[in-house]
C-alpha cells in the first residue's frame, strides 16, 4: 500500500470531523489549490453542527487503482452521507482512475458470452462486479454541488440516493465514449433536484433518474459522448418489494447548448435524448412514469432520439414477449430538433397491458444526418397527440 495513503486518509478524516463538529456559519475543509492527494475510500458522515459546512475542493484527489484497492467495499470511492445543507464547490478534480476496472469488466463480457444468465453473479470471480462510484451523495438534504470536475470514474461519477433538494451545477464529468457503465449522474429515491449549466461526456447515460424521482430540473447540460437523458431501472427485484418506488414524476429537461453541436465533443451517440424503462423483470415491476418534460432540445448525430420501449430487457433475463406494468402517462416534448444517425427517429414501443397515454408532441424536427436518407417513426400501444411533427407518428393524434 502506498505509503502516503493511511496518512492522507486519517489526514481527511481529522479534517472532516474537525469541520463537521464545529459550529457558526460555513465552517471549510479546503483541499489545497496545486496539491494532489491519493485517497482511499471515504465516508464523511453527518450530522454535522453547522447548518451549511463547507468543503472547497481546489486541488486534485486521486482514487487507488484497482489493483491497489485495499477496502472490503468496492461500491464507494467518496461518499457524504446524512449532511444537511452541505456545499461542496471549487476549481479541483477528482479522477476515479477506472482504466483497470472497465478493462476488467471488458474481459468479463467478453468471456459471459459462454455464460448462462442464472450464473451473471459469477462476475465475482474476477474482482470488478461491484465498481466504485466517484462521488456519491447520500441523505444530504439541501445540498450545492458546484465548480469541480470528475474524470474516469470507475463506474458512474455522481449517485444521488435519498435526497430531497439539491443543486447541481457547473460541474464537468468525463470519460471515454467506451468506457462501461460510466453514467453522469444517477438519481434515486429523491426530489427536488436541479442540475444546470453542466459538461457531461462519458460511456453510459448523461444523467439516468431511477425509481422514487420527482421533481427533477435538467437545463442547459450538454451531453456527448454517452447515452443521453433515461428514465429507467424500473421494475427490478428491488422495485417488488418496494412498489412505491417504482416510480418516477414531474421531470422537466431543458437542453439547448451549443456544445451539443461541436463537433470536438460528440459522437454518434452525443446530445441524444432518450426515455428507456430498464426492466429486467418485466411482469413482476409495478409503478408509474408521468409529468415529463422535454423543451427545446437541439442535438446533432445522435442514435434513438426519442425512445420509451417497455420491453427492454438487459442480460436476456427476461420472459419472451414480456412487457412492463409500469404506467407511462404525459410526457411531452416540444421544440425538440436535430439529426440522427438511425431512420428510426421517434420509437415508442409501450406494454400492451398498461398502454401510455397522453404523449404529446409539438414542433419536433428529426431529419437523417445522410443527405437523401428520410426519418420514420415506430409506435405501438400509445395514445396522444402530436403537433407539427417529423416524422409522423402515425399512433398520436394530429
Amino acid at each position: 500500500m502506498h505509503s502516503k495513503f493511511c496518512f492522507y486518509f486519517q489526514a481527511f478524516l481529522n479534517a472532516w470531523n474537525a469541520m463537521c463538529g464545529a459550529e457558526g456559519n460555513f465552517p471549510t475543509l479546503v483541499v489545497p489549490a496545486g496539491k494532489t492527494f491519493l485517497l482511499g475510500p471515504v465516508i464523511f458522515e453527518g450530522p454535522c453542527k453547522s447548518k451549511s459546512p463547507h468543503v472547497s475542493l481546489l486541488g486534485n484527489l486521486i482514487a487507488p487503482r484497482m489493483s491497489a484497492w485495499a477496502s472490503s467495499d468496492k461500491s464507494q470511492w467518496l461518499q457524504f452521507s446524512q449532511v444537511n445543507g452541505l456545499i461542496v464547490d471549487g476549481q479541483g478534480q477528482v479522477d476515479g482512475q477506472g482504466k483497470q476496472w472497465w478493462e476488467c469488466e471488458r474481459a468479463y463480457k467478453s468471456d459471459d458470452m459462454k455464460v448462462q444468465p442464472s450464473n451473471y453473479d459469477n462476475h465475482d470471480v474476477i474482482g470488478c462486479k461491484v465498481r466504485p462510484t466517484s462521488l456519491s451523495l447520500h441523505a444530504c438534504n439541501n445540498t450545492r454541488l458546484s465548480g469541480i470536475t470528475s474524470i474516469n470514474s470507475p463506474r458512474n461519477h455522481l449517485s444521488i440516493n435519498e435526497v430531497h433538494g439539491a443543486i447541481i451545477s457547473y460541474v464537468n464529468l468525463t470519460a471515454p465514449g467506451d468506457s462501461p457503465n460510466t453514467d453522469g449522474i444517477d438519481i434515486s429515491a429523491s426530489s427536488y433536484i436541479q442540475i444546470e449549466h453542466s459538461f457531461i461526456g462519458t460511456g453510459d447515460d448523461c444523467v439516468a433518474m431511477n425509481s422514487g424521482t420527482s421533481f427533477i430540473n435538467i437545463t442547459n447540460v450538454a451531453c456527448g459522448p454517452g447515452h443521453g437523458i433515461s428514465v429507467g431501472s424500473l421494475g427490478k427485484k428491488w422495485d417488488r418489494r418496494h412498489s412505491r418506488r417504482g416510480t418516477c414524476e414531474k421531470l422537466y429537461i431543458q437542453w439547448n447548448d451549443k456544445r451539443c453541436q461541436d463537433k470536438d465533443i460528440s459522437d454518434a451517440f452525443s446530445c441524444s435524448i432518450k426515455i428507456l424503462f430498464l426492466i429486467v423483470f418485466l411482469q413482476a415491476g409495478t409503478g408509474y412514469v408521468r409529468n415529463i418534460s422535454f423543451d427545446q432540445i437541439t442535438f446533432d448525430d445522435v442514435q434513438n432520439p426519442i425512445l420509451i420501449d417497455q420491453y427492454y430487457c438487459p442480460h436476456n433475463q427476461c420472459q419472451s414477449g414480456g412487457s412492463s406494468n409500469i404506467q407511462v402517462s404525459n410526457v411531452s416534448y416540444t421544440e425538440v430538433h436535430g439529426s440522427t444517425a438511425e431512420l428510426v427517429a421517434i420509437s415508442l414501443n409501450c406494454s400492451s397491458s398498461v398502454p401510455c397515454y397522453n404523449i404529446f408532441m409539438d414542433g419536433v424536427n428529426i431529419v437523417a444526418n445522410n443527405l437523401g436518407s428520410t426519418t420514420f417513426s415506430t409506435c405501438a400501444n400509445a395514445q396522444g397527440k402530436s403537433i407539427s411533427t417529423k416524422p409522423g407518428v402515425p399512433c398520436l393524434a394530429t
